[in-house]
């Protein structure tokens, strides 16, 4: 199948091209990312609602193997909707993520507040960037212009993320699957270490919203942090043509290989 996941029900099947860069066996995390959101934003609201914010535990590694889809209404109010996805293998949790949709409604702002522009170069303009060390099935579907930096290079980062094969069969991608898939790449964007001497693999992603992007590109804008003890952290601005709109951290864990 060309899609990363064919779903029918409960029951998910995984193509071989949702594998990540670590391990062939297991999944990027991006795709299970964009699962969960899409299962989220498929639980009806008593009125329409945005994602607000997703958080993602990647419990164990995800294997490129059948899963199981679970969702559950954590709470539903007036005004939000907490919801809670679990992804199975073999009947053990690998990730188990909560959403936060909030109402949408039109609002007159103060005059005061205003997006903040994106000031670097535009997916049109950066240069395309090729990881072919650090290639998998997953990243060639993804296309990348890099805005400041490069990816997987040590040092803070900027770099545009479109996705260009369908996640879910016979399902558009929606915008803010789009925001999840780029925030995954956080740890690359904004390498601290050596991609060939270490691995700084994220056990976790958190992704705020202010407001669902808009077009095709996302830019992660983004740095890392390091510290002595085997633990990290990957965190990013994200942006689109319009300006920055959400940000995005991921929990790392370093071990040298």
């Amino acid at each position: 199948m060309h899609a990363i996941y064919r779903v029918d029900g409960s029951r998910v099947v995984t193509s071989p091209e949702a594998a990540g860069p670590w391990d062939i066996r297991m999944q990027h995390g991006s795709a299970p990312a964009a699962l969960v959101v899409w299962a989220a934003e498929a639980i009806p609201t008593p009125v329409p609602m945005s994602i607000a914010r997703v958080t993602i535990d990647l419990m164990r590694p995800v294997p490129v193997a059948p899963l199981t889809l679970q969702t559950e209404i954590l709470r539903q109010g007036r005004r939000i909707q907490l919801c809670a996805v679990r992804l199975l293998a073999e009947n053990t949790v690998v990730v188990g993520a909560t959403i936060l949709k909030v109402k949408m409604q039109a609002l007159t702002l103060p005059p005061a507040i205003t997006e903040r522009p994106v000031e670097l170069a535009g997916p049109d303009r950066a240069p395309e960037e090729k990881p072919d060390f650090s290639s998998s099935p997953f990243v060639t579907g993804i296309s990348m212009r890099a805005a400041r930096g490069r990816f997987g290079v040590p040092g803070p980062g900027a770099i545009w993320y479109r996705v260009d094969r369908p996640l879910v069969e016979g399902s558009e991608l929606s915008q803010a699957m789009r925001a999840v898939v780029a925030a995954d790449f956080c740890n690359g964007t904004a390498a601290a270490l050596d991609f060939r001497q270490w691995t700084f693999i994220n056990a976790d992603l958190t992704v705020n919203l202010a407001r669902q992007p808009v077009g095709d590109w996302i830019l992660l804008d983004a740095e890392s942090w390091i510290g002595p003890a085997g633990a990290g952290i990957a965190a990013a601005r994200l942006g689109d043509e319009r300006g920055y709109f959400g940000r995005a951290v991921q929990s790392l864990v370093i071990e040298k290989r």
